[in-house]
C-alpha cells in the first residue's frame, strides 16, 4: 500500500491513510518528504494552509520556539502529519529532521529551516553534533551565515569536549565547509592528533591542498601533538594533487625525523607522490627499497612509470610481479593499458587486454574499454575505436566518447566527431571545442562557427588552461595572457626574450593550433602567452642557470607548447619537466621523452 502511495497518490490521499504500526508511519513520512523534494519545493498548498514562524532571538532550547505550521512544503510534511513527535524512537525522529534539513537548498527555504531548529531544541537535539551540522549547512545554503556562525558558537561554548569538536570538525569537511571548520579549530580549547587529522584530511578532500600543507606545518608547532601516519598519509596526497616536489620531500623528511614505520599506505603513498612530482628515479629508489609486497605498491610503480611514458619499465615491473607471486587487480591492468597507450604500444595492449579476462578472471571495466579506444585512437585507428565502443557489453561513458572525440580532431574525422558529440548527453565546453576544430582543421569555418554560436547559445565557456610552480615554498599560478602576477612586468620581458631567440633557431609556431579564419600574425600572437610559457619565464627570472625547472597544467599541453619548450630545453641547456592532464614530458636539449607521442 505504501509503495502504491509513493507512486500514484497525492500527498492528500496519503494523509488520510490509516497507517498505525509505527515502523510503517515512518515509511510512510519518509514517502512524503521524498515525494515533496521531488517537486523541487513546487508542490501546491491552499491558502488557508499558509501559515508563519516566529522565531525568538535565544538560542537555548527553552528560549528558541515556533508558534506554528510553516509555508515550505517540506516542513509542512512535517508539521501536519499525523507521525506524532511521541510516536518514533528519538534516533528515528532525528533523521527525519535531518532529512528536513537537508532538503532546504536555497535561500527562500529559510523558513524551513528556522522552523526545523525550532523542532530541534524543542524534542531535546540541540546537543547532537551531526544535527548541528545538518543545521549550520542548511543556513549556509539560505545566505544565513550569522545564524550558523552563532550556532556553532554556541555549541563550542555549551560543550567544549574535544570528541564534540572532532565530530563537528568532520561533518563540516564532509559538507564542504572548511571555512567553518578552521573557525572550530581556531576556537577550540581541546585539541588532540585527530582533530588535526580531520583538519588535514578534509582539506585534501575539499581539494584544498596548500590548506592540508599549511594545517600540518601549523600543528608541528605544538609540542604535545606529534603527526602520525595518518597526518603524513594526507599531506602526501596533497603534495602528490599539487605536483610539489618541495614539500613532498619536506615531508619525507618529517616522516624520517618522527620514525615513522612505513605500512602499505604510505609505502605506496611515496611511491605516488614522487612520481607524480616528476621524480620517477626516487619514486623507484622507494619502491624498491620497501619490504611490502602489497599489490597497492606495485600499482603505484606501474601507473607511476605509466604516467611517465615508460611503458617498457611498466611492463617489466608487471613481469617482476608475477615473478613475486602478487596476484594483479583491475587497476594494475589500467596502469598497464595507460602506458601502452602513451607510448603507441598497440599489440602489447590488446595482449595485455586480452590476459585480463583469459589468465586472470578479471572483466574489463569501463576505465578499460576506455583505455582501449584511448589506445586505438591515439594510433589513428579511429574507426576501430568506434567499433570497440559499438561492441562493448557495457554501455560507454562520457569519458570514453570523449576521447573518441580527441582522436576524431587528431585525425581530423569530423563524422565520427559529430557521433561523439551526439552520444554526450551533457557535453563540456572541451567537447564543443573539439569539434569547432575539428570543422576548422578541415576548413569548414561555417560548422566551426554554428558550433561556437552554439556554445555562446547555451552559455558553455571554453575552460581556461592554468599552470602553476612551485619556487621558494609558494606556489605561483598562471593563466593564458595573465597579468595578474607581481612580477609580470619582467615575466613578460623573459617571455618575449625566449620567443625571439628560438625564432631565430628556426622555430616556427603552429599557427594551425589556432583555429580561427584570421591572419597568420594574429594567430601567431595568440599562441605566445599561453600559461606553461608564462609559468616557464617565471622560473627562469627566479632561478639559477642549469637548475631543473618543474611546471604543472590542468589541460592537455598544445602542440606548438610542446614544440616551443623542446627549443627552449636546447637553448638553455636546462631539463624542463612539464606534467599536463595526460602524462609526464621530460624536455631535455631539444627532445622530450615523449618522443612527440602523446
Amino acid at each position: 500500500m505504501i509503495s502504491i502511495i509513493a507512486r500514484d497518490f497525492t500527498d492528500e490521499d496519503s494523509r488520510h491513510c490509516n497507517v498505525r504500526e509505527p515502523e510503517k508511519q515512518l515509511q510512510l513520512f519518509d514517502i512524503r518528504l521524498r515525494k515533496t523534494e521531488l517537486h523541487s519545493f513546487g508542490w501546491k498548498q491552499d491558502s488557508s494552509e499558509s501559515q508563519s514562524a516566529l522565531i525568538n532571538q535565544s538560542w537555548s532550547p527553552d528560549g528558541l520556539y515556533i508558534t506554528s505550521g510553516s509555508v515550505d512544503p517540506v516542513i509542512h510534511v512535517f508539521d501536519i502529519s499525523e507521525l506524532a513527535l511521541y510516536i518514533f524512537p528519538s534516533s528515528n525522529y532525528h533523521r527525519m529532521l535531518k532529512q528536513v534539513l537537508e532538503s532546504c537548498k536555497t535561500p527562500s527555504n529559510s523558513k524551513c529551516v528556522l522552523q526545523a531548529h525550532a523542532q530541534v531544541f524543542k524534542l531535546g537535539y540541540g546537543t547532537y553534533p551531526s544535527l548541528l551540522v545538518s543545521m549550520v549547512a542548511a543556513y549556509r545554503r539560505c545566505n544565513l551565515s550569522y545564524f550558523a556562525r552563532r550556532l556553532l558558537l554556541w555549541f563550542l561554548s555549551l560543550s567544549p569536549g574535544v570528541s564534540n569538536t572532532n565530530i563537528i570538525i568532520e561533518s563540516l569537511m564532509k559538507t564542504g565547509e572548511y571555512g567553518l571548520a578552521k573557525k572550530v579549530l581556531r576556537r577550540a580549547s581541546d585539541q588532540n592528533v585527530i582533530t588535526w587529522n580531520l583538519m588535514i584530511g578534509g582539506y585534501v578532500r575539499n581539494v584544498q591542498y596548500e590548506e592540508a600543507l599549511k594545517t600540518l606545518k601549523n600543528m608541528l608547532s605544538f609540542s604535545d601533538i606529534k603527526p602520525n601516519k595518518f597526518s603524513f598519509a594526507s599531506a602526501l596526497a596533497a603534495c602528490a594533487r599539487l605536483g610539489d616536489l618541495h614539500h613532498a620531500k619536506w615531508v619525507h623528511s618529517l616522516m624520517i625525523d618522527a620514525g615513522i614505520e612505513l605500512n602499505t599506505i604510505l609505502s605506496s603513498a611515496l611511491v605516488d607522490v614522487y612520481a607524480k612530482c616528476g621524480d620517477i628515479e626516487t619514486s623507484r629508489e622507494v619502491f624498491y627499497s620497501v619490504k611490502w609486497n602489497d599489490v597497492s605498491i606495485w600499482n603505484a610503480m606501474i601507473t607511476g612509470f605509466a604516467t611517465h611514458g615508460l611503458a617498457t619499465e611498466a611492463i617489466r615491473v608487471f613481469s617482476e610481479m608475477e615473478a613475486e607471486h602478487v596476484s594483479p587487480d583491475s587497476i594494475t591492468f589500467l596502469g598497464i593499458l595507460t602506458a601502452c597507450s602513451h607510448c603507441g604500444l598497440l599489440e602489447e595492449g590488446k595482449e595485455f587486454f586480452g590476459l585480463m579476462s583469459q589468465r586472470f578472471s578479471i572483466q574489463p571495466k569501463l576505465e578499460h574499454y576506455g583505455a582501449m579506444v584511448d589506445l586505438l585512437g591515439r594510433a589513428g585507428q579511429v574507426k576501430e575505436a568506434y567499433d570497440l565502443i559499438e561492441s562493448m557489453p557495457i554501455e560507454p561513458d562520457v569519458v570514453i566518447w570523449r576521447s573518441l572525440l580527441s582522436s576524431a580532431r587528431t585525425y581530423k574525422n569530423p563524422e565520427l566527431g559529430e557521433i561523439a558529440i551526439q552520444n554526450l548527453s551533457k557535453a563540456k565546453s572541451g567537447d564543443y571545442v573539439l569539434l569547432s576544430n575539428i570543422y576548422s582543421s578541415t576548413k569548414k569555418w561555417e560548422n566551426a562557427q554554428k558550433v561556437r554560436e552554439l556554445m555562446t547559445k547555451e552559455g558553455i565557456r571554453k575552460a581556461k588552461g592554468k599552470s602553476w610552480v612551485e619556487f621558494g615554498g609558494v606556489i605561483h599560478r598562471f593563466k593564458a595572457g595573465d597579468t595578474s602576477h607581481i612580477d609580470t612586468k619582467a615575466i613578460y620581458k623573459v617571455l618575449e626574450g625566449l620567443i625571439q631567440k628560438a625564432k631565430s633557431e628556426g622555430f616556427v609556431s603552429d599557427t594551425d593550433l589556432v583555429l580561427m579564419d584570421v591572419s597568420e600574425e594574429e594567430k601567431e600572437e595568440n599562441l605566445n602567452y599561453h600559461s606553461e610559457k608564462l609559468a616557464l619565464a617565471y622560473v627562469i627570472l627566479k632561478s639559477s642557470p642549469g637548475s631543473e625547472i618543474r611546471i604543472q597544467k590542468n589541460i592537455r599541453m598544445c602542440s606548438d607548447c610542446h614544440n616551443w619548450i623542446k627549443a627552449v630545453s636546447k637553448l638553455l641547456n636546462r631539463v624542463i619537466i612539464m606534467r599536463d592532464r595526460i602524462r609526464f614530458h621530460r624536455f631535455e636539449d631539444g627532445l622530450c621523452s615523449c618522443k612527440d607521442y602523446w
